[in-house]
């Protein structure tokens, strides 16, 4: 009984750390798409805003007035939308540590 134990509990840190690792994955490849216009890892080189580094409140508060058309822009409604609340959060949280 005890094994099987040890065996479920190494099971669960496996997966957790599996989905971690997805999760982390997955962000990079949804702050790619940011690249074009606001730089790598969001370090901006030209006249569009800096991501990198910004507090994640306001970066979930930003993305949220983009997506409801409270904020607009030509092009950052668009994308705004397309993104799920808990992928706005991802987001936020990758370019706080950036």
């Amino acid at each position: 009984m005890r094994s099987y134990s040890v065996f479920l509990c190494l099971l669960v840190l496996f997966v957790s750390n599996s989905a971690m690792a997805e999760g982390a994955r997955n962000v990079s490849l949804l702050a790619s798409s940011c690249a074009a216009c606001h730089g790598t890892n969001g370090h901006s080189v030209g006249g569009t805003p800096s991501l990198a580094g910004l507090n994640k409140l306001y970066f979930i508060q930003q993305m949220k007035e983009f997506k409801s058309g409270k904020r607009s822009s030509t092009v950052m409604v668009s994308h705004a939308s397309g993104y799920t609340d808990e992928e706005i959060e991802l987001l936020a949280s990758y370019f706080s540590k950036q």
